[in-house]
This record gives structure tokens, sequence and C-alpha cells, in this order.
């Protein structure tokens, strides 16, 4: 398997792609801190936030404004844990904790970025937008082809000067054209939707450091997501439902995002709702069709 890949339902992404064995391509945050010591320092949100010249501090730094956004420093387990917006000083007080600063309360497109580094230049982009639901959660992701000049050059900028001698791919966050947190791999949710080659390019970043990737046939994808509520135990739907969903005109792929054998407690999810699968495609009404479908076996009665 030339992607190290922890979720089980992702690895119809990477399966059948030749791959050198000493090959390690991550898509995990606590692989890739481990892998690449010099540049783990983009983990800490505060630095990042520093980086930029925005106003950000510790805990135990009073705000000298609200609102404000406040969250871990270090969460290698993503899905927005411990994230809130504080918009009083009695909140801040209340809501005090060790390891968690804040920073300025941006506003603006939330944007996901996925990038090609090769000694810290970029060399390919692709950009998604999420819709935003209850507790941090994202029903949907849009996938676009067209480009983001504005928020290329400033993000541009700042990996080349802060992850000069890396190459690989980085996953950016950004809120009105700052960035908010960084990761040392790409987003692993949509791979499939950046078209015929992208995973044998990847390889080729990682084995050779070169990027050999045409993308001549952008088109804009979609990333559906069926959250459930937090609480009950799931089971996995049949799977002839799925391949026959699958199948469908506009589906490129289905994951179900959960372990049917473990405890809800121990999956990582946002505090709005439980994540169920996910439906990658083309033809957004033909996935929202098959997350409907899906929801009839995955949501308890």
């Amino acid at each position: 398997m030339p992607v190290c890949e922890a979720d089980p339902w992702r690895l119809q992404f990477f399966e059948g792609v030749p791959c050198p064995p000493e090959v390690r391509v991550p898509t995990e945050d606590a692989d890739a801190w481990c892998w690449y010591p010099r540049h783990r320092w983009v983990y800490d949100k505060l630095a990042v936030a520093q980086s930029q010249g925005l106003e950000a501090a510790p805990h135990g730094v009073l705000p000298a404004a609200f609102p404000v956004f406040s969250k871990p420093v270090y969460n290698l387990r993503g899905m927005g844990t411990g994230s809130q917006v504080l918009a009083s000083a009695a909140q801040y007080y209340a809501a005090q904790a060790p390891g968690h600063f804040w920073m300025r309360l941006l506003t603006g497109e939330h944007v996901s970025t996925d990038v090609a580094l090769i000694d810290g230049e970029p060399v390919w982009w692709r950009h998604a937008t999420g819709d935003p639901g209850p507790g941090g959660t994202f029903d949907l992701w849009t996938i676009h082809a067209a480009r983001r000049p504005a928020l290329e050059a400033a993000a541009g900028a700042w990996l080349r000067q802060n992850l000069r001698g890396h190459t690989g791919m980085v996953n950016l966050e950004s809120i009105g054209g700052s960035i908010i947190e960084v990761h040392l791999r790409f987003a692993d949710q949509w791979p499939d939707l950046y078209g015929a080659g992208w995973v044998e390019a990847l390889i080729g970043l990682y084995a050779g450091g070169v990027w050999s990737y045409p993308d001549t046939d952008r088109r804009d994808g979609f990333s559906v997501v069926l959250f459930g509520r937090h609480g009950p135990r799931y089971r996995h739907p049949p799977a002839r439902l799925v391949d026959e969903l699958r199948t469908s005109l506009g589906i490129s792929s289905i994951q179900i995002t959960f372990h049917e054998g473990w405890e809800p407690a121990r999956h990582a999810m946002p505090p709005g709702g439980f994540r169920l699968a996910i439906v990658n495609c083309h033809d957004l009404a033909a996935g929202r069709a098959a997350c409907d479908r899906l929801a009839a076996s995955l949501i308890p009665r």
C-alpha cells in the first residue's frame, strides 16, 4: 500500500497503485509529526497565527477585545475538538484550559487547500470549501476546479518562507486569506475527485521529488457527508446497497466512516454530530440522493 492510511474506508483510493516499498506517504497528522521533525512546528497553531502577525496568545493572557476564537494549541486528532467562540471576558474566564490559546475571530471564506511542494515551492493547488453545520460539522464540501490567485499568492509566500526544504503534500486551512492550520499531508477525504492519475503523481512526488500531473480535466466535485446523532451504536449498511449506489451515475466513491465494532465515544467526531458516511460525486443531486438512501439503513429509528 503506497499511502499510510489509518481509515480502512479510504484504502479504496490508493489500492493498486505501484509504489517503491520504502516510500511513506502520510495521511495522518501523527505520522507526519513523527516523520518530518524539521517542520513539525507547523502543528503549533499559536505559532502559525503569530507567524502571520495575527493577534493570538495562550490562555492566561486576557484578550484586549472580544470576540475571539479559542482552541487547543495542538490537536492531531482534528475534527474541531475543543474549539469555540468566546464572546466576552466572562466566557473566556469560564473556558480557560491548559494547552489552549485564543486568536482574533477571523471572518471571510473558510477554504481547505491541498498544495504539492517541492523544496517549499508550490507546484500544484486545489481548493475546497465547506458548508458549515451545527457543532463543527460540514455536511457538504465543494472541491473547486477554479483557482484562487490571491489566496495562492499569499499562502505561497508563507510556504516559501516557512517550509523551505520540505517536499510533499501540505494541507492549509484559511479564513479570509489568513492561514489558521497547517498539516503536512493532504486531505484524504476526496483524492478521487482530483482526477485520473493524481494518486500516481502523489507517489512520484514522495518517491522521486517530482510532480508530473497534467491536471487537464479539472471539474467541480462534491463530498456529501451524512451525520447522525451522538450516542447510538450504528451498524454498517448492507454491502449490496453500497455497491448499488457506488455504480450509480455521478458517484465517484462511498465511505462508511466509522468502525462498527468500536464504542461510539472512541471515534474522533465533532460535537455537532457522528459522521456516518461520505459520498464523493460530480453530480450533487446524485450524491445527496445516495446519502438519503444510506440514511435509511444507518440512522436508528
